[in-house]
């Protein structure tokens, strides 16, 4: 379930932060700042020494192995799990959406979205958030008859009817088919492009993080490892640079990846699976 929460208490004053390709340093407060953050489970330290700023309006992706600690970082940043007294700052407007849509099942889609509104306009609001996500005709539908991609459309309108400062995404795309995904990807993109809220995009999928995001962060051993600005221009078509970028990040992931094989020149035949030319 979407969630608004409290505004974690930072101690201090606001930092310069980085706004990366929007612009340069500014003393504006960031929508996301943590400093210095340990979070521990027993013996186990999931998350040490972290920092982390995300500007207004920003798109950040956060990789990881598993177990790394970003769906920590994620509930952390979400409110879901005290702070304990540690420098964390978010915005008390901010709303999450998991890689399961979690759609009440006993309720109307419309009732999904508007869960949680007060107000008499609630049902208008549902209304016009189910419109922005292309499901103004499942309004009165059960969550049972939604397919993958719509019950994903649903969980993301009801997280934007509530015009959060910070959206939090929780590998939302990791259950729906390949077409269904790159859809996705296309109506994420229009929703922050006409909202503006900053994003923190959790996912396994380097380039689900190269396509969307303004940022990419590799997370390991409990710190942000690694950093990769993506200054390429939407829609992003994979061309060399992203495939230079891709590749730093898998790096960073461990993944090493072979030497490329030449493509084949116009005209040519090639045999598969042996990549043997026949011409």
């Amino acid at each position: 379930m979407n969630q608004i929460l409290p505004r974690p208490i930072l101690r201090g004053k606001p930092m310069a932060v980085d706004l990366g390709p929007q612009g340069g340093a500014t003393t504006a407060e960031p929508s996301v700042l943590v400093r210095s953050f340990t979070r521990q489970f027993g013996d186990t330290v999931v998350l040490r020494d972290l920092d982390l700023t995300i500007a207004p309006g920003e798109f950040v992706a956060l990789l990881g192995r598993s177990g790394s600690g970003k769906t920590t970082l994620l509930r952390t940043l979400a409110g879901l799990d005290p702070v304990d007294g540690q420098d964390v700052l978010a915005p008390e407007s901010r709303a999450v959406v998991y890689q399961d849509a979690r759609l009440l099942p006993w309720k109307r889609v419309w009732r999904n979205v508007a869960l949680g509104l007060s107000g008499r306009d609630a049902r208008n609001r549902a209304e016009a958030a189910l419109k922005e996500v292309g499901l103004g005709h499942r309004l009165d539908a059960w969550p049972a008859t939604l397919s993958g991609g719509e019950a994903q459309r649903a969980a993301i309108a009801r997280a934007l009817v509530r015009e959060p400062k910070l959206l939090l995404l929780d590998e939302p795309f990791a259950a729906v088919d390949a077409l269904t995904r790159i859809r996705m990807h296309e109506l994420v993109l229009s929703l922050w492009r006409k909202h503006a809220p900053a994003v923190l995009l959790v996912t396994h999928d380097v380039d689900e993080a190269i396509t969307l995001a303004d940022r990419v962060l590799v997370l390991d051993e409990g710190r942000i490892a690694a950093e990769e600005r993506i200054d390429l221009p939407r829609p992003r078509d994979g061309g060399p640079t992203f495939q230079a970028i891709r590749r730093r990040l898998l790096g960073r992931l461990g993944v090493e990846l072979a030497t490329p094989v030449a493509q084949p020149t116009e005209g040519e035949l090639i045999a598969y699976p042996s990549g043997k030319s026949l011409t």
